[in-house]
Formats: C-alpha cells, structure tokens, sequence
C-alpha cells in the first residue's frame, strides 16, 4: 500500500491520489537505497528505472537529499506499524510486547535479502548533523529509544532507562550482526536475549 499522501512534499491537502510519477520514483529509489545505500544510487539511475525524466523528479522532490528522507520517511510509518502492531496484540504487557516485536525482527534477519534498518544505514552514511536523512534516521531511534525506556519503566525494572538502553542495543546489534552473518547468525535470537536481559533486571 503506497503511503506517498503521507510522505510526499508535492502532495497538497486535499490531493486524493498522488502523482504516479512520485510513487515511480519512490519505489525505485526506496528499492536501490535500501540494498546498495543512498550514496551509491545516482538521480540518473533512478530516473531510467522509474522511466520518467529528470524534471519529473525535481517536481516531486526537490534534491536526491529530500527523495531520501522521503524514503525513510516511509520506512519511518511501516516500522511504527509493526512496532504498533506488536504492542496491540498484548495490551497491558510490556514484556511480552517487545518479545513479540522482537521475535519478527530476528525472523526478517534470516531472510537473504536482508540489509538491516534502513535508519541505521542512513544514519553511517550520513553522519554529518543536519542532513535530511540523517534527521528522518534520528528521530526514529530516539522515540525508540523514549518507548523502550517506557516499555521498561512499565514492567517495574529498578533501572528501567538502563534496561531500555540494553534492549536498544540489542535490537542494533541483531541489525548489524543479520547483515554480517545472515541465516543462522546471532540475530535470530534476539527476542531470546532480550528476555534473558529482562529477567536479570527484573530480578534487580
């Protein structure tokens, strides 16, 4: 389902369908950054794979800059969705919602083609404050990093902004590490580990 309405900085309010040139170009783009990265991808090869011109693309996105922040916009809404969907399918239990989430995290791991959180990636390539996909990238993870501390403090942990930073650190890790070692690497278990840090600190 195309969430351009949402993301996309041609669109006015009100507009009931985007353009489809937009929703080309975004699909390519969103394509190649995530399994080659945004620097790697040129706007000419982007144009040619979308089949629309160059004018069409500044039309819709001002810079390559603004297409991927656009990119990881999206990605933004989906990751929230399925974060979102974990927490409602166990009201009232914080533990068994990151366990949840965590568990669809290290299955997307194994996958072959996986290349990790398209945020962090963002995040390396542009390490420099202020970019437009460094910005998207950045407030991902520190309202994920807010909601971990939260999910924690629910559970009752003595240290729950420390065991929230540990989950974070994990979920990072199974990111890195499924790109690194791929099927049957140490990111499958990272709902595993995330309970075994859970219950140490709960024990606290």
């Amino acid at each position: 389902m195309s969430r351009m309405k949402s993301i996309d900085p041609s669109i006015k309010p009100g507009e009931a369908t985007p353009p489809r040139a937009a929703e080309r170009i975004l699909g390519v783009a969103r394509d190649l950054f995530y399994r080659r990265g945004i620097r790697a991808i040129g706007v000419d090869e982007i144009v040619r794979r979308a089949g629309v011109t160059k004018p069409s693309l500044y039309r819709s996105f001002p810079s390559k800059d603004e297409l991927a922040a656009s990119y990881l916009r999206e990605y933004d809404l989906e990751f929230w969705e399925r974060f979102d969907e974990a927490v409602d399918a166990h009201p009232g239990d914080p533990r068994a919602q990151i366990k949840a989430f965590l568990i669809r995290v290290g299955k997307r791991t194994q996958k072959t083609d996986y290349r990790g959180c398209g945020m962090t990636n963002a995040a390396v390539e542009y390490p420099e404050r202020g970019h437009p996909a460094r910005v998207v990238s950045e407030a991902n993870k520190q309202e994920l990093r807010r909601r971990l501390r939260a999910m924690a403090t629910a559970m009752g942990a003595g240290d729950a902004d420390t065991l929230g930073d540990g989950l974070l650190l994990l979920i990072e890790g199974a990111y890195i590490s499924g790109q690194l070692f791929g099927a049957g690497g140490p990111a499958q278990s990272v709902a595993r580990n995330a309970d075994l840090l859970i219950e140490a600190s709960l024990k606290k």
